[in-house]
């Protein structure tokens, strides 16, 4: 039996954080990173809110959240005891935030509302039960996934993204993309995912390399903005796949941008996932829904297809090869190995994988990536 619910409410499009004017005379925690504190956008998040709101700020927040931040932010919360969590920036911060009010809760610690403002377009984290917290003294990514984690609101206005340096949007479109791949060929995939992985796809395919180039585009920020929404609602419902079990162990071992780490891995995945029937209709039937290849292509020539348009994707968007994304851990990669394939086997999003993958079948994936 298969089940599917959307427990967020969702605001979007230019002026959505219109939305927050419903909070007033509350106590709003803003959990987000120092960057963001200290940047213009924090005012206009403030602007947005009634002036009889009290604000607090959390900025402890860094790339990959840690335990220990994680620990720090519960215990703020229970000294503070606001009324309203807002989860503000990348998918860090929600996914921190997230965290935070998750364990919060179970401790007792109650709060009205719990907010999701993304201001990347990559991680879906403020529609999905998921979030990632790292280990940096053993080198590991946690992923988390539990329905107490979805947040109760989601704001997605473009107008907080057309900032995003170029990088940062190719590396968080892949992750969109990644995620609705994940999604469409995960052994749990339904109809109601494969609709929002293909219509994700769709969109990252004909508005990411113009967001890269163009990123004061308004209505591309838009649809790369909704990409990350019906991607993060797809995978959230049928899960990921080998592709995120690997990429966090890069992300972990190497600090690796998450996003990236996945565009790296997509086409070797592809690949060895392709080796089951199932997996390899679901590709090719993914590349047509995409209109990568005509609706007359076999499935090999489909699945061709689609790594070929990713390639041209990743280099529309300046992705670095492996090589040169990896360029500090190329000596230290060969004994790494064995670490990151245990790890990765371990990971929780590898449960959902089309193809069952063991340690060695890790292990060559990734020494085959250099």
């Amino acid at each position: 039996m298969n089940t599917f619910s959307l427990q967020t409410r969702l605001y979007s499009g230019p002026g959505s954080l219109k939305a927050l004017g419903r909070f007033t005379n509350k106590h709003i925690w803003i959990i987000c990173d120092g960057f963001l504190a200290r940047s213009s956008l924090i005012d206009t998040l403030r602007a947005a809110l009634p002036a009889d709101n009290r604000i607090s700020i959390f900025s402890e927040v860094t790339p990959a959240p840690t335990i220990s931040t994680v620990a720090q932010g519960i215990e703020q919360m229970q000294s503070l005891r606001p009324d309203v969590v807002i989860g503000f920036g990348g998918g860090s911060a929600l996914d921190a935030a997230k965290a935070i009010v998750w364990f919060s809760r179970q401790s007792g610690v109650e709060i009205e509302t719990c907010v999701a403002i993304p201001t990347t377009s990559g991680t879906g984290s403020e529609v999905t039960s998921a979030c990632v917290i790292s280990d940096p003294d053993q080198g590991i990514k946690y992923p988390l996934f539990n329905n107490a984690l979805y947040p109760d609101m989601a704001i997605l206005d473009p107008v907080l993204v057309v900032s995003v340096p170029p990088a940062i949007t190719a590396n968080t479109g892949m992750d969109v993309l990644t995620h609705a791949l994940e999604a469409y060929v995960s052994s749990r995939a339904s109809d109601f995912t494969d609709a929002l992985a293909e219509k994700a796809a769709q969109l990252v395919f004909q508005y990411l390399p113009v967001a890269v180039r163009k990123g004061d585009c308004l209505a591309t920020r838009g649809k790369m903005h909704n990409a990350a929404t019906l991607a993060g609602m797809a995978f959230s419902q049928s899960g990921l796949g080998l592709n995120h079990a690997i990429a966090h162990q890069l992300g972990g071992q190497f600090h690796l941008p998450h996003g990236l780490a996945n565009a790296l891995l997509l086409a070797p995945v592809i690949r060895f996932n392709s080796a089951d029937p199932r997996a390899a209709k679901r590709y090719a039937r993914f590349a047509k829904a995409c209109h990568l290849c005509p609706d007359s292509a076999n499935d090999t020539a489909s699945i061709n297809a689609l790594i070929q348009h990713i390639g041209q994707l990743k280099k529309a968007c300046a992705i670095p090869a492996p090589s040169v994304a990896l360029h500090e851990g190329r000596q230290s990669w060969p004994q790494r190995i064995p670490a990151m394939a245990k790890a990765a086997l371990a990971d929780v999003t590898l449960k959902t994988n089309p193809r069952t993958a063991d340690m060695d079948a890790i292990a060559e994936l990734l020494e085959e990536l250099l």
